[in-house]
Parts: structure tokens; C-alpha cells; sequence
């Protein structure tokens, strides 16, 4: 349930998706006699104002559906063109998608969850979740679209927030303009909270602890980044899990999303990630950095719950995990 302006909703009982529709019903209102809901002959122009002050919806979202005729009653119900699909024939990402070698080679990505308005994709390691150049095969992005496709529903999917390739873990995307605008200020508000797990290297002093350190692009490195003055604001949570002979596994969550940021903080305080030769971390057990995203918690675009989803650990966890016990 949603509210603004002191108007309730039951979007449970009130609202429904009929292909690019959203359908909002009378009965979703909690207590009809709050604002009278808008009569059947009611102009567009009177029911954007009716949508502005019930407040359930940005404004710049209500205003510009209005401006492309998305807003009108049919009969009793408010109807809302939210789902208008792209265009598989004019959209880059659909193309690609479409096209009959798409895929994702010996990597592959499933979804987590999934509704009209989210998808969470669960990223492997070693799958870029964007292309760096036009027309780069194997992204998330690539897989978010092929699984839309597969459904017949081919809706301006856009990834959220991102994860370096080499680390696994669950990743946010939009499915409308709804969402998008929601969720992207949920991220500017640092209101999406993701957790890691992370196997570093040496005996940490202490259980917990806040890692304030900016972070920086290196001068010497193009690729990599740096913990010092001059950098952006960053702050990393970790706690310890379990302490091996010389490696740990640390629990982390972040107040920032810096590029790099655990690699970065974690190889700051001494204890770069296990596999991360970019930070100083050993390659010897594990190919890559031993950083996975665990839990991903953020609010729920149209009705406002709380949502909250996991990735299973990844393969590599296990044999890591005994080769360091």
C-alpha cells in the first residue's frame, strides 16, 4: 500500500496490468470518501490533475504520458499506457538480442526475480553486465533482453546499478518508465542496499569495522582506482564471517557504489580479495576476485514494499572455501 497527499491505495485490489495498460480501479482506494475518483467522461487533463494530487506517481511521469495521450478513462477505470514495448526492430539491445547467434557463450545468466515492473538478473562472474563497444555480445544486458524476448514481452528493460565483471551477484533492472525513474533515484538516495561476501587475504585485527577512504582513478593505471585524498566519498562496511590460517571470509555492505570500491577499500586496510591480482590478491586458488553479491534489498517501484532477494552462492564458493579451511 502507497500513499501521497494523505490518499491511500491498495495497489493488491486496485490496480492490474492489461498488456501496455496499467488499469487502476476504484476499489483500490482505501477510503472513498478521502477524494472522489474521477467520473467516466472525466477529460485527460482532469485526470492527470486527479493522478498529480493523489500523488501515487512522479510527475514528471504523469506529465509525460500526458503529453503522449497515455492518460484516459475507460468507464470507471483510470487507464495509464505504462508498458509500451520497445521496438525489437529500432532498439539496439532487442536487435542484438534478437539476432540468431545471441547468447551468452558458456556463461549464463538467470533471473532471480521478476514482475511487470523489476527483473534481477543474477550475474555470473566473468559477464560484463553492459557492452564497452556497439554490438558486444555475451552482456547481462544481452541475456535481460533474450529472456524478455523468449516471454513476448519486449519491454525497455535498463540495468539499475552494475557489477564489475569478475564478480557475481544479483543485478536490478527496470522494466518501465515507471521504474526506471523510481529506481534511479533510489540509487541517488542510496536507498538500493547491496550486501557481499568477499574471501581476502591475512588475519583481520578486528571483526568489524567502517572503512572511510575517498576513491580515486590511479595516475599510474588507467584501469585501476585508489584510496586517498583528492577522490570521490566512499564507505565500506565489513564484518567477519569465518578466520582461516591466512585468508578470512568477511561479510561487506556499502554506503557508496564507487567503481571498485571493495577491491579498492579492502586492499587499502591490507587484505586484498582472493583472485584480485589488479589490487595485490593471489590468483593461486581463483582466477578472479572472491567477491560475490549476496543479498540485494530496495522498494518496490510502484506499490512501495520492501523487496528483498538473494543469490545462491556461486561454484567457485565451496572448492575456495575448503582449499582455505
Amino acid at each position: 500500500m502507497q500513499s501521497g497527499s494523505g490518499i491511500s491505495f491498495n495497489w493488491q485490489t486496485g490496480a492490474r496490468r492489461e498488456g501496455r495498460k496499467l488499469v487502476l480501479l476504484p476499489q483500490g482506494l482505501d477510503d472513498t470518501g478521502e477524494r472522489a475518483w474521477p467520473a467516466a467522461d472525466s477529460h485527460s487533463h482532469a485526470v492527470k490533475q486527479w493522478l498529480a494530487a493523489a500523488g501515487w506517481f512522479p510527475t514528471k511521469w504523469i506529465n509525460l504520458l500526458f503529453s503522449v495521450g497515455g492518460i484516459r478513462m475507460e468507464g470507471e477505470r483510470i487507464v495509464l499506457d505504462a508498458f509500451v514495448p520497445a521496438d525489437p526492430a529500432k532498439d539496439p539491445l532487442y536487435r542484438l538480442a534478437a539476432s540468431t547467434s545471441s547468447g551468452s557463450g558458456s556463461l549464463i545468466a538467470e533471473p532471480l526475480y521478476e514482475d511487470d515492473y523489476v527483473l534481477v538478473m543474477n550475474k555470473p562472474a566473468g559477464m560484463p553486465v553492459h557492452a564497452s563497444k556497439p554490438g558486444e555480445r555475451g552482456t547481462l544486458d544481452e541475456a535481460a533482453a533474450v529472456h524478455l524476448l523468449k516471454k513476448g514481452d519486449p519491454l525497455p528493460v535498463r540495468h539499475i546499478h552494475r557489477l564489475d565483471n569478475e564478480t557475481s551477484g544479483p543485478v536490478l533492472y527496470s522494466k518501465n518508465d515507471l521504474a526506471q525513474q523510481r529506481l534511479d533515484e533510489a540509487m541517488r538516495s542510496k536507498a538500493i542496499d547491496r550486501q557481499y561476501i568477499a574471501f581476502v587475504q591475512g588475519r583481520l585485527a578486528r571483526r568489524a569495522g567502517v572503512i572511510d577512504a575517498p576513491i580515486g582513478r590511479d595516475r599510474h593505471h588507467s584501469a585501476k582506482r585508489r584510496a586517498g585524498a583528492g577522490g570521490d566519498p566512499a564507505i565500506t562496511h565489513y564484518e567477519l564471517l569465518e578466520q582461516y590460517s591466512s585468508a578470512a571470509l568477511v561479510s561487506v555492505r556499502l554506503e557508496t557504489g564507487r567503481t571498485h570500491q571493495i577491491r579498492v577499500h579492502m586492499s587499502h586496510i591490507g587484505h586484498p580479495l582472493v583472485g584480485d591480482s589488479l589490487y595485490g590478491g593471489s590468483t593461486r586458488l581463483l582466477a578472479h576476485q572472491a567477491l560475490h553479491g549476496e543479498r540485494l534489498l530496495f522498494t518496490h517501484p510502484l506499490h512501495g514494499g520492501q523487496m528483498e532477494v538473494f543469490s545462491p552462492r556461486p561454484e567457485w564458493y565451496e572448492p575456495l572455501r575448503r582449499a582455505l579451511t
